[in-house]
């Protein structure tokens, strides 16, 4: 009885249907093809474009971008989900942990940029360093990565993070020759999301541990050695667009992997866990490395994770 009423409302929002075997085949609204190329499953609660590839292992997407405010209300009553609209009034009681001002923190006097066609020759231990990680000429531009050369930051490699109006609100600093500390950065809040400017919250976002694991991820954001909390303007960007999210933190942060799942759970998120065992970081993989792993992802539900719990304690 249920699983009509789900074809009901996707008859309702993507039209006329065939069906075979268990799929139902829709016309696609992503890419609007002329014939029906979009596959649905009910029970697996999975759908696949084969023409664009648009695929997710969770329907409600399809209702929740294409369907009216009903349409999505009822299949919320019918999967027992939490209401999206309901979210901002979830989050106000969080709102006084986190600063809701935007943060602006001003790159180090001394930093050059390495973007530039001409840069000059202090550069060269920066750039064989970034070189030596697998960063490309490409990244350096992307990221509009930097170094100083002098000051607080020197002998350190810059990777700044902009905001949507295209400011700068923090920067990482990894130090490129023998320091006492990697890393040096600014006393600014990491309640931020770096480099927000970038992000597709409509496609899958991955969540790494730091910046040059960004880099290799793609469409990622790094914690920058901090976790995810209900209050922070990354978790309720990932709710308020129901972004699905691909984990891929260190082998050693299995703790705070654990508090992540849980609260991506919580709200319903689509999950998935990247294996990165074979690894000391994402940021030691190559790219078609990435993809790979990426590719082989295990989908977390629920059930899986009440599992992993269960055998954990055993």
């Amino acid at each position: 009885m249920e699983e009509e009423k789900k074809i009901k409302i996707l008859k309702s929002i993507l039209g006329n249907f065939y069906c075979v075997n268990d799929e139902l085949l829709f016309y696609c609204p992503y890419c609007k093809h002329q014939k029906r190329k979009m596959s649905v499953n009910i029970r697996k609660n999975a759908y696949k474009c084969w023409v664009c590839d648009t695929n997710g292992r969770d329907i409600r997407r399809v209702v929740r971008r294409f369907g009216s405010y009903n349409q999505k209300k009822k299949w919320d009553e019918l999967t027992n989900r939490v209401d999206l609209n309901k979210f901002p009034s979830l989050f106000e009681s969080l709102a006084s942990e986190e600063s809701s001002e935007e943060q602006r923190t001003p790159l180090p006097k001394e930093f050059h940029s390495l973007a530039n066609k001409a840069v000059p020759i202090s550069a060269l231990p920066a750039i064989k360093y970034l070189k030596s990680r697998g960063i490309t000429k490409e990244d350096i531009l992307y990221w509009k990565i930097g170094y100083c050369d002098s000051g607080e930051y020197q002998k350190r490699v810059i990777v700044p993070s902009f905001d949507t109006a295209g400011y700068v609100n923090y920067f990482v600093a990894r130090s490129y020759i023998e320091q006492y500390k990697r890393y040096k950065n600014p006393q600014a809040s990491r309640n931020i999301i770096f480099n927000e400017l970038y992000l597709d919250w409509d496609q899958d976002l991955v969540i790494v541990e730091g910046a040059f694991d960004a880099i290799v991820a793609g469409n990622s954001v790094p914690l920058l050695g901090s976790t995810l909390r209900e209050g922070s303007k990354l978790f309720q960007e990932i709710v308020s667009h129901d972004t699905p999210i691909f984990l891929a933190l260190d082998q050693d942060a299995s703790y705070k992997e654990e508090k992540i799942i849980r609260l991506l759970l919580k709200y319903d998120i689509e999950l998935y866990k990247i294996d990165t065992s074979n690894f000391q970081d994402v940021g030691e993989m190559t790219k078609k490395q990435f993809k790979e792993q990426k590719e082989n992802a295990t989908f977390i539900t629920h059930g899986d994770y009440l599992l992993r719990k269960a055998l954990n304690n055993v």
